[in-house]
């Protein structure tokens, strides 16, 4: 992430982890200033980042990964604060979510990222 839209600006973060979510809040030939989950904000060149729509648990406590999208269907997995995952669709308070193979539905007032995209 550098602090300006141009490979001339320093680099002021390097992210490591794969799938972090991120919100894209202005676009400039080629480069998009984002914000992180922590509200860190800088510029990437668009071609790093994923076009696939990612979300990252956030509370103090685990969350249920459910089965169906709401409190009564069956708890499948419990669920970190910091895991990432690939958001789904979301409808009427839930999320689809999946993280590597596991599939479920989560609260979205859970998931960092799970706001319109």
């Amino acid at each position: 992430m550098r602090v300006g839209p141009s490979a001339d600006y320093r680099i002021d973060w390097v992210y490591h982890r794969p799938g972090l979510p991120v919100k894209v809040v202005r676009l400039m030939e080629g480069w998009r200033l984002i914000e992180d989950p922590d509200g860190a904000r800088g510029w990437v060149v668009a071609r790093l980042l994923s076009p696939d729509r990612g979300a990252i648990v956030i509370g103090d406590a685990s969350t249920e990964l459910r089965d169906g999208a709401s409190s009564g269907s069956d708890i499948k997995w419990r669920v970190a604060p910091g895991v990432v995952g690939v958001l789904g669709d979301c409808d009427d308070g839930w999320c689809e979510f999946s993280i590597g193979g596991r599939r479920g539905y989560i609260l979205a007032s859970r998931l960092w990222g799970a706001g319109p995209p």
